[in-house]
């Protein structure tokens, strides 16, 4: 059915299609969809409660037999720069007072979002068939541990030399995230927002790099995707912005149409939300933010100066964080489990 069945065989399901988790735009409903036409759902965790993240669990598996991912970040604790934040809180002000904000704020704490001991003792509880991370990878006593527990583990890379880095860790599946995704890239150093490498050049070069299942993800929004990273010797794809157009994706009314009107050029990587690299739709305080070049906060401090400008633009899209890939003008709005049918008949038509 499919020409390399390394992904399928080692997963234990029908298509290698995996929906990248999307922390907050994921749902119980949309994974479990996902898994029962055959692919691999996953739900992607942050700020998550780890008791969240245990009923989430519970509930894919009452909709569900199949095999699922939960995702998870693990970066670098963020370092404490007074100059910074408060160059940054400058440069913010005019923006503040656009929206109608008094004062941008002076306490720039934030729980960290990174993968922590808790979650580590909740995984190794629920035991997930996929545990999946962005930025990193945990200690390697923590990779061991899940391992162990019967869990695949995969990692986001963006260039070769992560991807090695993360074979030589233990990793059962590298995804390689070509410079088109949406949302945050996985890059395990923070390249600025104007360096990347495209999924086509990309996917090739990890595949002859490293021994292990490598799934393709960037740009990829239709059978033509799908097979094309076969070519490219890929045993798998995985595709989140496809898969936001979908009703059971918790994905706002702005974000939608935003994404029914998107054109291959209205993204770009920015660190002006966030402080790392993400894919947004353009708007003037990204474009500001990027034209002066200058440092900001690390991630994820750099939300706690950015959030009040998101709820304070209601419906516009002035200051709205819209995460989405390249390729979303080419997204189809149908429940996921036929957009799965959908590219997996396209697909091998194709192939």
């Amino acid at each position: 059915m499919w020409p390399k069945k390394h992904l399928t065989d080692l997963l234990g399901n029908e298509h290698p299609i995996i929906q990248a988790p999307m922390a907050g735009s994921t749902t119980v409903e949309l994974v479990a969809a996902v898994c029962n036409a055959g692919g691999i759902g996953s739900m992607g965790y942050s700020e998550t409660p780890t008791e969240t993240i245990r009923e989430d669990a519970e509930k894919i598996r009452k909709l569900t037999d199949k095999p699922f991912n939960l995702n998870f970040f693990a970066h670098d604790t963020p370092v404490s720069k007074p100059d910074v934040v408060e160059s940054a809180r400058e440069r913010l002000k005019p923006f503040y007072s656009e929206v109608g904000l008094s004062e941008v704020p002076q306490d720039v704490t934030k729980p960290l979002l990174t993968f922590t001991e808790e979650r580590l003792e909740l995984l190794l509880d629920i035991k997930p068939p996929l545990v999946s991370f962005h930025f990193g990878l945990p200690e390697s006593n923590a990779i061991d541990s899940l391992k162990e527990a019967g869990c695949r583990i995969l990692c986001s890379a963006t260039t070769t030399a992560e991807a090695i880095a993360l074979e030589r860790s233990g990793v059962d599946i590298v995804v390689a995230q070509g410079w088109e995704a949406g949302g945050h890239r996985g890059s395990l150093d923070v390249n600025h927002e104007d360096h990347g490498v495209g999924t086509m050049a990309l996917v090739p070069q990890i595949v002859d790099a490293v021994n292990i299942p490598v799934v393709a993800a960037g740009g990829i929004a239709d059978g033509r995707g799908v097979a094309a990273a076969f070519m490219l010797g890929a045993c798998g794809v995985q595709m989140g912005t496809a898969f936001l157009s979908c009703p059971e994706a918790n994905v706002s009314n702005v974000h939608l149409e935003a994404i029914r009107n998107a054109r291959d050029d209205d993204t770009r990587l920015t660190k002006a939300f966030s402080g790392r690299p993400a894919r947004a739709r353009k708007n003037d305080y990204i474009e500001s933010i990027a034209a002066h070049r200058l440092p900001l906060p690390d991630f994820p401090t750099m939300y706690t100066l950015s959030n009040p400008l998101k709820e304070a633009s209601d419906d516009t899209l002035d200051f709205r964080f819209l995460l989405y890939g390249q390729a979303a003008a080419l997204n189809r709005e149908m429940p996921a489990a036929e957009l799965v049918q959908t590219l997996v008949t396209e697909a091998q038509n194709l192939l």
